[in-house]
């Protein structure tokens, strides 16, 4: 057990809630553990008593009582840079950053690449934030996910303030996020407002998502289609209004005409015959515009991944029709959600 000690909240730790700081700097102390010590008094900011959810200033004090050895040997641990991140794969990520400042990274994620780790992954982003400090003396952050097999624009932040601003933008509806997808046939409409709750399905079958009004989770998605391959296939622009765990994927199923590479979703239906169709998702997050944690706005476009250049050649596809993917092809703006 270690004695007593202080912390000073630094500017960069300014308005990040307590139970996130100690969870940062204490990841071996449970929340149960936390709200504990709370209660009693023994973890207080600035000599006062304080609540999980209280937002921190830069310059306040936060007394830290004994703890576990266990709570600082994890957060030792978790300073440690990942011995099984080969340098050639930072290296390789490190060439995909789309835009770079003091407070933002906005990276192009190829497809295949987790972005956070779990069981059976190896590899992903949050095991390589290490390598992308650049000027930084810390990792950035991530603020948002994308799914494995999802390719695109990601948001990383490299300061906590900037953490904090940008998930709110994102939690606050004021990110916008352009999608372009393949998907097998044509939905009816061919644009529209998708308005479907979803609900994890029970069992052990990894994140897995069904639509459910009743105990679901409100979903929202814009689609619009922008070019056909007659009957076979269709590009896509989505915007999701919610950030649900596979959202644009269910919604795309429940149109009945799956994301073609989806074969979680859609099954044997998800997959087309041809010469140059590859077997992966066509799932691309295209575009990014998010409200910059200083000032005025950042507008991030990725470019697509080699598997979808070879189905959009394949099918005809012509990429200069969505040349600006936020808006529509007459020049009238996506709805406001």
């Amino acid at each position: 057990m270690s004695g007593v000690c202080f912390a000073d909240v630094t500017s960069d730790e300014a308005n990040l809630r307590l139970d996130r700081w100690f969870k940062r700097h204490y990841p071996g102390l449970s929340h149960v553990q936390l709200q504990k010590l709370l209660r009693k008094g023994d973890v207080r900011v600035d000599g006062k008593r304080a609540k999980a959810n209280n937002r921190l200033e830069a310059g306040q004090k936060i007394r830290i009582p004994p703890l576990s050895k266990e709570a600082n040997e994890s957060t030792r641990n978790e300073t440690r840079k990942p011995a099984a991140v080969p340098d050639r794969d930072i290296a390789e990520l490190r060439e995909r950053v789309l835009f770079i400042d003091d407070d933002v990274i906005v990276l192009d994620k190829p497809p295949g690449l987790a972005v956070q780790g779990g069981t059976g992954i190896t590899k992903s982003v949050d095991a390589m934030l290490g390598g992308l400090m650049f000027d930084k003396s810390q990792r950035p952050k991530l603020v948002h996910r994308l799914d494995k097999d999802t390719s695109g624009v990601l948001v990383l932040a490299r300061s906590t303030a900037a953490a904090a601003k940008l998930a709110e933008a994102f939690r606050a509806k004021t990110a916008r996020k352009i999608y372009w997808a393949v998907v097998v046939g044509a939905p009816s409409p061919l644009s529209g407002r998708i308005n479907l709750a979803l609900a994890k399905l029970p069992g052990k079958q990894g994140e897995q998502m069904v639509p459910d009004e009743e105990k679901g989770k409100r979903a929202v998605t814009f689609y619009r289609t922008i070019e056909k391959a007659g009957r076979k296939a269709s590009w896509l622009s989505l915007e999701p209004q919610t950030g649900r765990t596979h959202q644009l994927r269910v919604h795309m199923q429940a149109l009945g005409t799956p994301i073609l590479g989806d074969g979680k979703y859609g099954g044997a239906e998800a997959f087309l015959q041809g010469p140059g169709l590859s077997r992966k998702m066509h799932l691309h997050a295209r575009a990014i515009r998010i409200p910059h944690p200083g000032s005025g706005e950042i507008e991030v476009v990725a470019p697509m991944p080699k598997h979808m250049e070879a189905t959009w050649t394949f099918l005809g596809f012509d990429e200069a029709l969505a040349a600006d993917p936020f808006y529509l092809p007459d020049g009238e703006e996506y709805p406001n959600y």
